[in-house]
């Protein structure tokens, strides 16, 4: 039996818990399409730049450039043995060697790396190597847009395929003129860019769109309490660095690019005819429209049978008599299909699907909805 003072802790209870299960239901459901800032956007300084070299493999086991097709190298090879100290030009027409290739290195310099910092590389063949399988590449200055030497590679190289072969078969597995020294270049110069003296940056979009600019700067605005961002176009968002945040901006960036926003998208059909392939996004819709697809196939097949005299006979001769066969497909038990007026992607898969439209015959039919006004999207041809 419940005493007065046990029914009032007992209605408590129930208060309590009550007021718990509303709270739950008020509380936002989980948004499943959010993404990071920094899964989205770039910030202003913080790029990477792009460096390339001219160099020279050696060490290659005779499958390097032809020094008679490929004479930059020839001229690189003399160049090289000149710094050494050897002069070679009076006999410059009389060298000859295939274990030497002239390649091209290229190399990404990530944003803030510090001198003496290591970078990977990656070198390619540009004249007749038929492999870089055991070279070596010399000391090569990577350069920058501006033509400053930014980094220094060399080292062993390691290739991902191999070329091996006779007289009458040869087999290429990968690419084996291309190769990837990992660590292999050394920062030389840095690029001078001081982030925290910033009093203003921006905030670049990587998909440009107006809905999904103004997201990201309503965010930051609400986490930061006060008007610091706003969208100044569909791909930029200027951002003003709080007093709180002065000479801290590395401290500001973090907290910003943790931000979640749920970028929107247009609606667009891409399609790359090479292949085959169709991509659609999810805001495509169409209005109310009637398919139909057929082909007209033609199929002949040649059965010729050999016609032969009767055993024993005196006369006769062996001969090839002709059998063809046509059949004729006009795509007949194809029917016409209705789509509603608004369906969504998976419908208009589906829809198409029932009518036993392949990819290479899909890709006509969306064009033509699109030519029609009925497919309310942007179609990109790759």
């Amino acid at each position: 039996m419940i005493t007065g003072l046990g029914k009032i802790a007992h209605k408590a209870m129930i208060a309590v818990a009550m007021g718990m299960l509303a709270l739950t239901q008020m509380a936002p459901a989980p948004a499943h399409a959010q993404s990071r800032i920094k899964d989205i956007a770039d910030f202003e300084g913080v790029r990477d730049n792009m460096l390339v070299g001219y160099g020279l493999v050696v060490g290659l086991n005779g499958t390097g450039d032809d020094l008679g097709d490929a004479e930059f190298t020839r001229q690189s090879m003399v160049a090289m043995l000149e710094r050494l100290g050897i002069n070679v030009r009076d006999q410059i027409e009389d060298l000859e060697s295939d274990n030497i290739a002239a390649v091209m290195v290229t190399a990404t310099l990530p944003p803030f790396s510090r001198q003496g910092s290591r970078i990977d590389v990656n070198i390619s063949a540009i004249g007749t190597a038929k492999s870089l399988q055991g070279g070596t590449l010399l000391v090569t200055p990577m350069v920058g847009a501006d033509g400053e030497v930014y980094a220094v590679a060399q080292g062993n190289l390691a290739v991902g395929g191999f070329s091996a072969g006779g007289n009458a078969a040869t087999v290429v597995k990968g690419v084996p003129t291309s190769a990837r020294i990992a660590n292999g270049g050394i920062v030389e110069r840095e690029i001078d860019f001081n982030l925290n003296s910033m009093q203003d940056m921006s905030v670049v979009l990587r998909n440009p769109d107006f809905t999904t600019a103004r997201r990201i700067s309503d965010a930051i605005n609400a986490y930061l309490g006060q008007v610091a961002a706003r969208a100044s176009d569909p791909g930029t968002v200027r951002l003003t660095i709080p007093d709180s945040y002065n000479q801290n901006v590395v401290a500001l960036l973090t907290d910003i690019e943790q931000l979640r926003v749920e970028p929107d998208q247009i609606a667009r059909v891409v399609i790359d005819e090479n292949t085959g392939t169709i991509v659609m996004g999810e805001n495509v819709r169409i209005n109310r429209v009637a398919i139909a697809q057929g082909n007209l196939t033609i199929r002949v097949t040649e059965t010729p049978q050999v016609s032969q005299p009767s055993p024993f006979s005196q006369g006769g001769n062996t001969e090839v008599v002709d059998r063809t066969n046509i059949e004729v497909d006009e795509g007949e038990d194809n029917q016409l299909g209705v789509l509603s007026s608004g369906v969504s992607l998976q419908e208009l898969v589906n829809g198409l699907n029932s009518l036993g439209v392949g990819p290479r015959d899909m890709i006509t039919i969306l064009q033509a909805i699109k030519t029609s006004g009925a497919l309310q999207a942007e179609i990109e041809v790759m």
